[in-house]
């Protein structure tokens, strides 16, 4: 069984349709000079709706202390909130990644942080196949919950179609919300 969420950046409207999601990742920063104008309303109509809250980070090649440090400044957080690392520009490498989770999982211990990637990088750019707290990998094949690769993933980003549409590999939201709030281990289905 997984349950349905969607992630939003300012390409979307400050309320987006909630009904039928049980969680949505906000990109909050980029680098370390842009900032999302939306993502405080946008985090408004996520806990309007009860939904699980996760915040991402789209990396840039250049200092990873310095853009979480710009991340973690940017966010007020809550129990429960989810942080991610967004890994799609070419130029950023694996040592980053790695080294921006570990250090976010420092400064922001009582948070689950992951790591989300689409599944060329995972394949072929990744050379640890660490990924924190867990992965949120994107392939739109038509198949949520069925990504193509052997490794234990957290989210699914199975389309962008009309919106960044995933799927969790959690039985229900509640579940969601205990493994973000570190009451219990998920439990893959």
């Amino acid at each position: 069984m997984t349950i349905k969420g969607i992630d939003v950046s300012s390409f979307q409207p400050e309320k987006y349709r909630t009904d039928g999601f049980a969680f949505v990742f906000i990109k909050i920063t980029e680098g370390t000079t842009y900032t999302n104008p939306k993502w405080v309303a946008q985090r408004k109509t996520a806990r309007d709706a009860g939904m699980v809250t996760g915040f991402y980070h789209f990396a840039r090649a250049g200092s990873f202390e310095a853009q979480v440090d710009f991340f973690l400044s940017n966010i007020k957080l809550a129990e429960g909130d989810i942080l991610a690392l967004d890994w799609e520009d070419h130029r950023v490498s694996n040592s980053f990644k790695d080294n921006w989770i570990k250090r976010v999982q420092r400064r922001a211990p009582g948070h689950k942080t992951v790591l989300y990637c689409n599944r060329d990088f995972w394949l072929h750019r990744d050379s640890t196949s660490f990924a924190g707290d867990g992965l949120w990998i994107a392939e739109y094949n038509g198949s949520p919950g069925r990504p193509g690769i052997q490794h234990p993933w957290m989210f699914h980003q199975y389309t962008d179609h009309p919106i960044d549409t995933n799927v969790g590999n959690f039985k229900d939201k509640v579940a969601l919300r205990a493994w973000s709030s570190h009451r219990q281990l998920a439990q893959f289905d």
